[in-house]
């Protein structure tokens, strides 16, 4: 059967994969999947989102389901909401980090999480085989306003607000022209820190440094921080999922370091719990799991995989590479916002800097790269090096593990026609020959 989930949702350009007549089938084969009850609808900002959610409203209603609108909102508020306000699912107009002529769409299901892969081919099904009930009453649709609200005033529960307030600490967000600009920025200004914003105005166009935050394209939160003699800086992506720190010097941290960093100050506080991460996030986490008599989970790579699998685990912990952080506590979903809040807890009560903290755990040295790829020469490279690595890893491309500390994982891209590299090392001279060897096999590979 043919496929239209990726990684993380179904996602196309607006106006030719993705269009309209596909966004109205595609919904009514998912309403049909949750049979009937009220769907919560919120987009970001892409200039397409208002024409796709009015498409999905009344594809909605058309099934015979009811559609509230949360309009302009961050994932995690959607997933939130969802959840806290006893809708029976959610769908999220988002395209993520994709450049701005995408769009797309994820859906929720009633306990605040992503469907599960199972759901996403019962849907494929149901939209292949046009295999659609006729409703007995059409929907109606309805606005909800409590979305905000409700999700920053949960995002301070799972903190010491007064102690944090206490601090007065000074905050440098990059908000990416992303939706986190309705919500960070409100967080920070309860928790009663300094805030210094760049990016802040919403834009699908994504002007400042585009829809995803890597390392390369912060050097402008960087400066913001040191100019501003800040704690700690933070940059978001399109729909405020996922984020990079940005410790007090300038320094970006990748992901893993910044999840690590996480992990370590809330295993501390909870000892003997679950953490869940994919196969591509460095080896530190069993590391610092054992000091707790903690428990690391590996998945595939993708947001369901690691969110469902906390799901069914009761995890406390859930993370990826890429600045995907999840806190169980709260949902168990990635959340930019709950990220910033728990780094602003973890510098009130330990009271050292964030490169102080970092400085007391195992060093790790990741990256990663890309490569354009179709899905044929995709499959040809991970082909060709399991003739070459027969013992590797092949759940989710290919993992190739050279010793306990160095490894290579390449695996297609299910949102781009890219294929991507990640490695790991002892150390950064090591990691940076690492990668140049695979990058230059690929790349032989590609040119047979």
């Amino acid at each position: 059967m043919d496929k239209l989930f990726g990684t993380n949702g179904v996602r196309g350009i607006f106006g030719k994969d993705f269009n309209l007549e596909f966004i109205n089938d595609l919904v009514i084969s998912i309403a049909n999947h949750f049979e009937n009850g009220k769907i919560l609808v919120a987009f970001d900002g892409r200039h397409s989102s208002r024409t796709i959610e009015k498409t999905i409203s009344a594809a909605l209603n058309y099934s015979g389901l009811d559609c509230h609108l949360a309009g302009l909102i961050p994932t995690p508020c959607l997933e939130f909401a969802t959840r806290n306000f006893g809708y029976d699912g959610g769908i999220m107009i988002t395209a993520s980090h994709n450049p701005p002529e995408y769009n797309g769409i994820k859906i929720v299901s009633s306990d605040g999480v992503e469907i599960s892969r199972d759901d996403e081919k019962k849907i494929e099904n149901i939209y292949f085989n046009q295999n659609w009930k006729k409703p007995s009453r059409f929907g109606i649709t309805k606005n909800e306003n409590r979305a905000i609200k409700s999700y920053i005033d949960a995002i301070k529960d799972h903190v010491n607000v007064p102690k944090i307030c206490s601090r007065q600490l000074k905050v440098a967000l990059d908000l990416g022209n992303g939706a986190q600009a309705l919500t960070a920025i409100r967080l920070c200004q309860e928790l009663e820190c300094e805030i210094f914003t760049i990016n802040e105005k919403i834009d699908g166009n994504f002007p400042g440094r585009g829809s995803e935050p890597t390392p390369q394209n912060l050097s402008k939160l960087s400066m913001l921080v040191k100019n501003n003699h800040a704690d700690i800086g933070i940059a978001f992506d399109g729909d405020g999922d996922r984020s990079l720190i940005c410790d007090g010097d300038g320094k970006i941290l990748t992901g893993d370091s910044s999840a690590i960093l996480l992990c370590s100050y809330l295993l501390e506080k909870n000892p003997n719990s679950i953490v869940v991460t994919c196969l591509n996030s460095a080896t530190t986490i069993e590391k610092i799991a054992l000091q707790t008599n903690s428990q690391v989970i590996r998945t595939k790579v993708g947001s369901v995989e690691v969110s469902r699998k906390m799901v069914s685990e009761n995890a406390l912990i859930g993370f990826e590479e890429n600045g995907g952080f999840m806190y169980g506590n709260h949902n168990q979903v990635r959340d930019g916002a709950m990220t910033l809040a728990l780094v602003l807890d973890l510098l009130t009560n330990s009271g050292k800097s964030i490169a102080e903290n970092i400085r007391s755990l195992p060093l790790s040295y990741t990256t990663k790269d890309k490569i354009s790829c179709s899905n044929d020469d995709a499959n040809k490279i991970i082909s060709q090096l399991l003739d070459d690595f027969p013992n590797s890893n092949t759940s989710d491309g290919i993992k190739i593990t050279l010793d306990s500390q160095n490894w290579i994982m390449i695996r297609p891209s299910g949102t781009e026609p890219i294929i991507r590299i990640y490695g790991e090392s002892n150390n950064q001279k090591n990691l940076e020959v690492l990668m140049s060897e695979y990058i230059n096999k690929i790349k032989l590979i590609l040119a047979r």
